[in-house]
């Protein structure tokens, strides 16, 4: 017999109520949000028939070279992909984790980011080109390592934590970590909402040129926001000197964050890519400020989506991650018994029991990933996801990944057309006009 369930009540939200009641407090999680939106998936590409000539995947190839932040670094961030690694700290991650990442990422041409908690040596180490964040934390900031650093990230909000900051359970903050962050082992770490020495916009202004001045002006500047006010937020990081804009929208992946935050702030990365670009559109700076797009991005089609629709190169944490075996089978690992869900459906990443030795501090699960394979199957992600971008760019006439625009696309859902600001497939209409 099926029985009817309550709209407003259904068994996950009384799971929820009895959760919270029991906790006294919010409930965290690891992973991504839970909700349905309009994302990637919803739009096509319009390949080509009589209109434009494909070009041919063997003989005529296809640029996927990108330079980010030379807007006034003297050495901007030059990629041999738009794809890199996005921050994640070594806290949130095991030591061989980051390793694995920053060795992955040098050996396609393209970069990792140091994430919150400071640098860690081994990844400066397997790292040909790393991004520095700066966050309101400061945790393990130190400015030897930033002088070192290819591009600095300034985070002024997270995607799956927007308006609040960073979080480490006490069981990932032992030994090397809690000394890098100056906290007591144990302990869990609430990073600050905001900066300690800047509030608004033209204190960023301020802190860019200290950043600049600190690194001899070479390196790009990055500003990170969250996918909020986008167009307001866009404007005014542009205005206050930003090599780079990184959004990173709702979609995004987190080691661990309120689920209420997780599910119920910010907006799609879809939009967010579209707001973004207007903004900079209005202030004569599309093309000058580079856009990042940040959240959600599975796939070469997806990267070449956020392309057309504005971006010019993207960054991924969580698919990296499934690409280290997050949520695999293997054989060291027993789901079931160290986090009690199956391969697939763990979100556990806050607990540091990660069955697979990612998202942990625990030394006998870090040893079940070995970084150089790690390495190997990151590299091989990404190569396969620059080959997809470039195979659908082919499919559409072009010759460089950078010439997608959102004349190539069209929308699947009215939703899509409304966000993306494109026309719904079969017709001339996008629906938010």
């Amino acid at each position: 017999m099926v029985h009817p369930s309550s709209q407003t009540m259904p068994p996950w939200v009384i799971d929820d109520i009895h959760a919270k009641a029991d906790l006294g407090r919010y409930r965290i999680r690891g992973f991504s949000t839970f909700q349905k939106v309009t994302h990637f998936d919803d739009l096509t590409f319009l390949s080509t028939g009589l209109t434009r000539f494909p070009l041919e995947g063997y003989r005529e190839k296809c640029g996927t070279r990108t330079v980010i932040g030379a807007r006034h670094a003297e050495e901007p961030l030059t990629l041999e992909t738009p794809v890199y690694i996005s921050g994640m700290s070594y806290g949130a991650l095991s030591a061989n984790a980051k390793t694995a990442l920053g060795k992955g990422a040098s050996l396609v041409g393209t970069a990792s980011c140091t994430g919150d908690g400071g640098m860690l040596q081994a990844e400066r180490d397997a790292s040909d080109k790393l991004i520095y964040q700066a966050l309101p934390s400061r945790y393990g900031f130190d400015p030897r390592h930033l002088v070192q650093a290819q591009a600095v990230e300034v985070v002024v909000g997270q995607g799956a934590k927007p308006g609040t900051g960073g979080m480490l359970m006490g069981v990932k903050v032992l030994d090397e970590i809690a000394e890098m962050r100056d906290l007591p082992k144990g302990i869990d770490q609430r990073s600050p909402a905001r900066h300690p020495d800047w509030l608004g916009p033209d204190d960023l202004a301020m802190k860019i040129d200290q950043l600049r001045e600190a690194t001899d002006h070479k390196p790009p500047i990055h500003v990170k926001l969250g996918a909020c006010r986008v167009a307001d937020d866009v404007k005014l990081a542009a205005k206050a000197g930003a090599d780079a804009i990184v959004i990173d929208s709702m979609v995004a992946g987190t080691g661990a964050s309120a689920e209420v935050l997780l599910d119920h702030s910010g907006i799609p990365t879809v939009p967010a890519i579209v707001m973004a670009r207007e903004a900079l559109r209005e202030l004569g700076l599309y093309g000058e400020v580079s856009l990042i797009a940040s959240g959600g991005i599975r796939s070469g089609a997806d990267a070449a989506k956020a392309l057309a629709l504005g971006a010019d190169a993207v960054a991924i944490g969580l698919a990296a991650l499934v690409s280290l075996n997050c949520n695999r089978d293997i054989p060291e690992a027993d789901y079931e018994s160290e986090v009690g869900v199956s391969a697939g459906f763990c979100r556990h990443c806050h607990t540091g029991k990660c069955p697979v030795g990612i998202a942990t501090q625990n030394p006998a699960l870090t040893k079940r990933l070995d970084p150089d394979e790690g390495a190997e199957r990151v590299a091989n992600f990404l190569n396969a996801m620059t080959m997809e971008m470039a195979l659908l760019t082919r499919s559409l006439g072009k010759s460089d990944v950078h010439s997608l625009e959102p004349e190539d696309l069209a929308a699947l859902t009215i939703e899509a057309s409304a966000m993306a600001q494109i026309p719904l497939a079969g017709t001339n209409k996008i629906y938010n006009e």
